[in-house]
């Protein structure tokens, strides 16, 4: 049975994990190995499955994960970071620091893939918690919280564009319902959250931060500081507005979306950052720039190989035929339309991992009861989006990104991250379920 042969694969995955102290990477790809023949793959089929799925998880990641690493790294070495941190912290003080990061994570988040918003506002997180002498989890938290709530209800986000785009939903109404479930579900998880963790000594890698003084005379200002960070934002943005607006046969359209593309996006303001941060006025030299790109490279490549290993589980699981499984098994389901696409959405993240599988899927399963029941789309969107993001599996990259950034163990990445992203999802079909009441 395919569920048992996932909880096996889990339960192996943990305990090489944390009994045997075996590398994340290794302990992936065994338990991979292991549900693959569980569940009666062939040992050629299952090792197909891991190249794909190693290899589409970092054909996504890697280059995004490897630039915005360095991106980060230059700005910090740089003194951008220290400068926006600082700045930060006197607009709003140290006590309210864990605000500061959630509204900026909140309105980056919204145009940003998960991954893009995590790598570009990391470097920030952990010089405020710094500059501000506060614990990690005090601005980690409402960070996460900014960057998943977007991610589940608003779009132009990819995830909720994709659902509405696959159900024929409005999206201007979606992002109208996501507004009114993001922004208390923002302020919930996000600063208020953080008390459960006010006791949680986390030390920020050090690898990952600098700790360098600077002399903020020579540092570029805060507003140049903020359009170099916030460049891919920009570029990635004017590429979501072609998407909307223009032709597909025009130029401009073709410019804009290739300038807008996450990795191009990461590049040219990289490029950018290079000679503001650098270059201009002799900061830095060219070669003592190169080295600040080694370092970063250097710095990201366990984290990278660990995202990977997390995609070849995901591969592994997904080729099984898990989600098809899933599909069958829940389709006699007599329950509400919007619970039945909430629990369907669930029980495949838990599974697979990957929610841009799940939404998809979950989308595919639904489309003719929506048609059958006439229920609204717009809602069911966000019903299937905050299923989505529930549990951060360690098949989800999310998972393993907070871990190693935020220099968790297990336990404590599932009593952080696995449980607010749960708590996210409970909430999202709530209401959704109070809203269709309300709408009638």
């Amino acid at each position: 049975m395919p569920i048992i042969a996932l909880a096996l694969g889990i339960v192996i995955l943990f305990i090489l994990v944390i009994v045997f102290k075996l590398n994340a990477f290794l302990s992936l790809m065994i338990s991979a190995i292991c549900v693959g023949l569980i569940q009666g793959m062939a040992p050629l089929e299952i090792v197909t499955s891991i190249e794909t799925g190693l290899g589409g998880t970092l054909g996504h990641l890697a280059i995004i994960i490897g630039l915005g690493a360095i991106f980060g790294k230059i700005i910090s070495e740089g003194g951008g970071a220290n400068r926006i941190a600082s700045t930060l912290i006197k607009m709003f003080g140290e006590k309210r620091v864990d605000w500061a990061i959630c509204i900026a994570s909140f309105l980056l988040g919204i145009i940003l893939y998960y991954e893009v918003s995590y790598i570009l506002i990391i470097p920030i997180v952990y010089t405020v918690a710094n500059e501000a002498k506060v614990k990690l989890m005090k601005v980690g938290i409402p960070f996460l919280a900014g960057i998943s709530i977007t991610h589940v209800f608003l779009p132009p986000h990819p995830g909720p564009t994709a659902i509405a785009s696959a159900l024929g939903a409005n999206i201007g109404v979606v992002l109208g319902y996501g507004m009114i479930l993001a922004i208390p579900a923002a302020l919930i998880f996000g600063p208020l959250f953080t008390k459960l963790y006010k006791n949680w000594d986390i030390q920020i890698p050090s690898h990952l931060v600098s700790k360098k003084e600077f002399n903020m005379k020579e540092v570029p200002s805060f507003a140049t500081s903020v359009l170099t960070t916030l460049l891919p934002v920009i570029l990635i943005l004017l590429g979501v507005i072609a998407e909307f607006w223009l032709p597909k046969s025009s130029i401009m359209y073709k410019i804009l979306t290739f300038i807008g593309n996450a990795d191009i996006a990461l590049l040219i303001s990289l490029l950018v950052a290079i000679y503001v941060f650098g270059l201009y006025k002799k900061r830095k030299t060219m070669s003592e720039l190169m080295k600040i790109v080694e370092s970063a490279l250097i710095s990201m490549g366990g984290i990278i190989f660990i995202l990977g290993g997390g995609g070849a589980f995901k591969q592994v699981i997904l080729d099984s035929g898990m989600a098809k499984y899933i599909a069958d098994f829940t389709s006699g389901w007599n329950i509400s339309p919007f619970i039945l696409a909430w629990i369907i959405a669930l029980i495949i993240r838990i599974a697979v991992g990957s929610a841009t599988v799940t939404v998809l899927t979950t989308a595919g399963i639904m489309l003719p009861i929506i048609h059958a029941t006439g229920v609204n789309p717009e809602l069911m969107v966000l019903a299937i989006g905050s299923a989505s993001i529930a549990w951060a599996p360690p098949s989800d990259v999310s998972f393993w990104m907070t871990k190693e950034y935020f220099n968790l163990t297990i336990g404590q990445t599932i009593k952080s991250v696995c449980f607010m992203y749960t708590l996210v999802a409970i909430y999202g079909i709530l209401g959704v379920l109070t809203l269709n009441a309300v709408l009638g």
